[in-house]
């Protein structure tokens, strides 16, 4: 995929997941954790830990964030993740600071560590898993998720 058709939020993702690769961690991206919210990159790291990443591409688009800290719930720690032009004083002190571009990322800043309880970490984990396999099923054999996915109002076993 080239630079040109992605969104900036999408080309700061692009570069923290190469970043966060390097560190044993693997991450999707729109990861949606419940109903309303949308996770810009969910990692899952070598120890089962859950991070969050928000990818802020400009002054406007952070002001215009409303439900940022819905986010801290979900995971172990919580990043914002910027360019290097990004107005970083505007970010909240107590939260985690990646500086990415679509290439590679570093973290200025860990976020604090508040831990899943353990049936939040399972659920996640489980989340998790089935996004991602979904995800590769979906690239491994385009169109056929519309006719095999199951519909919303049939149970699910």
């Amino acid at each position: 995929m080239q630079d040109h058709t992605l969104q900036p939020g999408q080309i700061l993702a692009r570069g923290v997941a190469r970043h966060l690769r390097q560190h044993d961690f693997v991450s999707i991206e729109e990861f949606v954790p419940k109903r309303g919210l949308r996770v810009d990159v969910f990692a899952l790291g070598p120890k089962g830990e859950f991070w969050v990443i928000e990818c802020k591409s400009s002054r406007a688009d952070y002001m215009a964030d409303g439900k940022w800290q819905g986010y801290l719930e979900w995971g172990d720690r919580f990043f914002w993740a910027v360019d290097a032009d990004f107005p970083s004083e505007l970010l909240p002190a107590e939260t985690g600071l990646i500086v990415a571009d679509g290439f590679d990322a570093e973290i200025l800043r860990m976020g604090p560590e508040t831990r899943l309880a353990p049936a939040r970490r399972k659920v996640m984990l489980q989340k998790f898993a089935r996004h991602a396999a979904s995800r590769l099923h979906g690239w491994r054999d385009p169109g056929v998720s519309a006719f095999c996915d199951p519909a919303p109002s049939r149970p699910r076993p």
